[in-house]
């Protein structure tokens, strides 16, 4: 059976090797040795100079919508996974999608301004699939109606644009180390601010607004990383590099199999170093994409529609017709890839394409 992804996970000997820094201190949580390091590792690996490793994802979302005391509307995609406009939700704000561009499925930051009303605060944009956005308009729009970027880089970890970390733009970037992407702490997430200010003031929102053990800074939540998380994360660490290595191959292996067929492939922004965290093919319509899923299903594979669907078709969500983004997001399908993913298995997968492609 070959799902979508497949989680990495190093000799149990090594994780347990790291983790026994928490047996032995018997400190598993609220900010332990594990996870300052993890942190450290990071910021020295990518050249940043602010994280702070959350429990999960989400919550670095819904903080920097809390961070940045947002209220009212905001700028986002509809072609994202659901937590990038669940957040505005639930933070009490009103997301308010923009449609995204036909190569690159982010939003379109030439459609941007045009929504912009006296009542926006902030543009969340998502790098879907680790692609980054167009940044620099995107933050020059922000500068000159006075708004708050926040970039869901989910699926960016280790994406370089123009030489430099992609969580080093934006006000705030978050990113998802759920056990699925490519690098991972079982369950958890990140969350960067662009100056020392910002940071401070989002690190007391995440532990419940403490400012030392009998002092508060101001309201918080609990969103902190376990030793155990931090442990799981300084393990996989060391591997992220040849892991990308593996997903390059095998990302390039498929385009090379389907790129005589009718297929679309997602344009990666130039000058980007990639992290190859998913390969999207993108089908002529649905009824093709579905003919293919049943083919691949009968064989035990298990692609993903991913997104799908629109997030401005969701009940709770919906708001104008997005054209590009519905069509896409119903043409759209993620095919496996992980980091021991055989030629073979890429080749079985591609033969079963073509075959319910003719």
């Amino acid at each position: 059976m070959i799902h979508v992804t497949k989680t990495f996970l190093p000799d149990q000997k090594e994780y347990n090797a790291i983790l026994k820094k928490a047996w032995d201190t018997s400190w598993i949580t609220n900010r332990g040795d594990l996870v300052k390091k993890l942190e450290n590792q990071i910021k020295e690996k990518y050249h940043i100079d602010h994280i702070i490793a959350t429990t999960n994802g989400t919550l670095p979302l819904q903080l920097a919508i809390k961070g940045l005391g947002l209220r009212g509307e905001i700028i986002t995609t509809p072609f994202s996974y659901i937590a990038t406009a669940s957040s505005i939700v639930w933070e009490n704000c009103k997301p308010v999608f923009v449609d995204i561009d036909r190569e690159t499925y982010n939003i379109d930051a030439t459609k941007i301004e045009a929504a912009i009303t006296e009542d926006t605060k902030a543009i969340i944009a998502t790098h879907v699939f680790g692609n980054p956005c167009d940044v620099e308009a995107i933050e020059g729009i922000a500068n000159k109606h006075g708004l708050k970027t926040i970039y869901d880089a989910a699926h960016a970890f280790g994406v370089e644009h123009k030489g430099k970390s992609i969580f080093s733009y934006g006000d705030i970037s978050t990113c998802s180390f759920h056990a699925t992407k490519i690098f991972h702490t079982g369950e958890g997430g990140a969350l960067f601010a662009n100056n020392e200010t910002l940071h401070e003031h989002m690190y007391h929102l995440h532990n419940f607004g403490h400012n030392g053990p009998e002092a508060f800074h101001g309201l918080g939540i609990n969103a902190k990383m376990s030793e155990l998380q931090g442990a799981m994360g300084l393990t996989i660490l060391p591997y992220i590099d040849q892991i990308i290595e593996k997903r390059k191959a095998a990302y390039a292996h498929y385009k090379e199999l389907l790129k005589n067929t009718s297929l679309g492939f997602q344009k990666i922004l130039e000058n980007t170093k990639y992290n190859y965290s998913y390969i999207p093919v993108l089908f002529e319509n649905e009824a093709q994409l579905l003919r293919v899923i049943e083919g691949l299903n009968h064989a035990n594979v298990f692609p993903r529609r991913y997104f799908y669907p629109a997030l401005n078709t969701v009940n709770y969500l919906q708001g104008q017709e997005m054209p590009i983004a519905e069509s896409t997001s119903k043409r759209i399908l993620c095919l496996p890839l992980f980091y021991d993913l055989t030629k073979e298995q890429i080749e079985t997968i591609s033969i079963i394409i073509k075959e319910k492609l003719s």
